[in-house]
């Protein structure tokens, strides 16, 4: 049965040495993963289309066998270039894949999730790596599965209560203008790193490369 849909490519790895495994990210159907036969040719009708934070409408076959599904067509609509040209950004983006792929079930719904990712991606492309559009990302994927943090019940200060606060219900741009000290920002890092290890079982790969050079 062929299906279509719309999502994010959070990771890609060769098969053969002409197909390549897509990892997306997709609002109405979770995690899944295709395979682009052929997508390593010269000629491949899927070249140039497949890499890491592009955003395409596909479609593909569903398996009956295997949770790798024959990938079809491909429509790419966003690449977010300037994730590519940015290391710091690279790292964030790498780390927000890392994070959905722990927390997360494959082909589960999860809507929510998907509109975080690119609302993330999106600030990320647009302005430069801030500490607090990290913790952000943090505390709205811990809310959405779940696993907020108790304000109330935390050891964090006045003035980082009211940052977690205004991080969880403000919009990116926002969150982006806040303007936070060292000492605001080394106490959010530490409490959101053992928040994660302690619910997540371990912190997301990549988080300290997400951080490192902002705090």
């Amino acid at each position: 049965m062929i299906e279509s849909a719309h999502g994010l490519i959070l990771r890609t790895r060769p098969l053969t040495e002409t197909s390549l495994i897509i990892h997306w990210l997709t609002p109405e159907l979770g995690r899944l993963a295709t395979v682009a036969k052929g997508a390593r040719r010269a000629k491949s009708p899927f070249l140039g289309k497949l890499d890491l934070f592009y955003q395409a409408d596909f479609s593909f076959q569903r398996s009956q066998r295997s949770e790798l599904h024959p990938l079809r067509e491909v429509k790419l609509l966003e690449t977010h270039r300037a994730i590519r040209e940015d290391l710091s950004k690279l790292q964030q983006a790498a780390y927000l894949a890392a994070f959905i792929e722990q927390a997360t079930e494959t082909e589960t719904p999860i809507p929510e999730i998907f509109d975080l990712a690119i609302g993330f991606l999106t600030q990320l492309c647009q302005h430069p790596s801030q500490p607090q559009n990290v913790f952000a990302l943090e505390l709205r994927l811990l809310r959405e599965l779940g696993l907020e943090p108790d304000l109330e019940a935390t050891r964090l200060t006045p003035g980082g209560k009211k940052i977690v606060q205004t991080l969880l219900e403000s919009d990116w741009d926002t969150s982006e203008r806040l303007k936070l000290s060292p000492a605001q920002q080394s106490e959010l890092n530490h409490f959101l790193q053992n928040h994660l290890a302690c619910h997540l079982g371990r912190v997301p790969r990549g988080r300290t490369g997400a951080t490192t050079g902002l705090i």
